[in-house]
């Protein structure tokens, strides 16, 4: 289920609602900051301006995962995209690995390269690298996540020995966000993609490709999600399609099958419950 844009108060009942009517996981989005005037076009909406008002709340993930891990005891945390190159990744490191130790080991990180230059200046950090900067920074959280003592040495990050703390229980996945060539492939190195809104048919298109190139990198039999937003999925005979096709996970605000996205929490939390009945008690 997504949590994207939603008031920070309503995150507690909605991930409640979430997991007592069988959701698997729990998408959060990412921004540090909304900026009044950027010079980068949005590149998912064909006019370029940004799908949400300002007045949206953009709470830290990994500080609203540690609350949500306290008030749930079985459904999955994923970012939905979380753009790391805009932070030190010693830090990313730390707090993802924090959010995953207070929930038992149930997050995911879902990552992308970024598409707000604006941001990227704001916070110190170089736009033009943020793509092999992602792929050594994932090498590097890797190393730091795993118990006892880490040294690296790469192009952008390096460090002597040290260790962090706490470790989380066990491997963190990294599912890449992204529909470039280049996001399709980084995607197949890590464990999942994470989509844009996409029909079912575009969506089964991108698995195939996706398994193709799993298949070059020798990782096929490996653990791999795939979690798209389908825009035509409207019946429980569509989701089922997308399944057999290989989507694993769809992001969706359940209540928006039944009412606005702004809907009061009490409509929210009863079309969560609704489309339990409607979809995926027939699944």
């Amino acid at each position: 289920m997504v949590a994207a844009y939603q008031p920070v108060d309503q995150l507690v009942p909605l991930a409640r609602a979430a997991e007592e009517h069988g959701f698997r996981a729990f998408s959060l989005a990412d921004h540090v900051v909304d900026l009044e005037e950027v010079t980068t076009p949005y590149p998912y909406t064909p006019d370029g301006r940004r799908r949400w008002e300002p007045d949206v709340d953009w709470p830290d993930p990994w500080v609203t995962v540690g609350a949500l891990a306290q008030v749930t005891t079985r459904i999955q945390f994923f970012t939905s995209i979380y753009v790391a190159a805009m932070r030190n990744p010693f830090v990313v490191a730390k707090a993802v690995g924090t959010a995953a130790a207070l929930a038992g080991g149930r997050v995911a990180l879902g990552i992308g390269v970024g598409w707000c230059r604006d941001e990227f200046d704001l916070l110190e950090q170089d736009f033009g690298t943020r793509g092999k900067r992602t792929d050594e920074g994932l090498a590097l959280m890797r190393e730091l996540w795993k118990p006892g003592w880490t040294e690296f040495e790469g192009e952008f990050y390096r460090c002597d020995r040290l260790v962090m703390k706490p470790e989380p229980p066990g491997p963190i996945p990294v599912w890449v966000g992204g529909l470039s060539d280049v996001a399709l492939r980084r995607a197949a190195r890590n464990d999942g993609w994470v989509g844009d809104m996409a029909t079912v048919d575009e969506a089964v298109e991108i698995a195939a490709r996706l398994r193709a190139l799993r298949v070059e990198l020798g990782r096929e039999d490996l653990p791999f999600e795939m979690a798209p937003a389908l825009t035509d999925a409207l019946t429980p005979e569509d989701f089922q399609r997308a399944s057999d096709g290989g989507v694993t996970l769809c992001m969706t605000m359940p209540w928006m099958y039944y009412c606005k996205q702004d809907a009061p929490l009490e409509q929210k939390l009863d079309g969560i419950r609704r489309f339990r009945e409607d979809v995926m008690d027939k699944l």
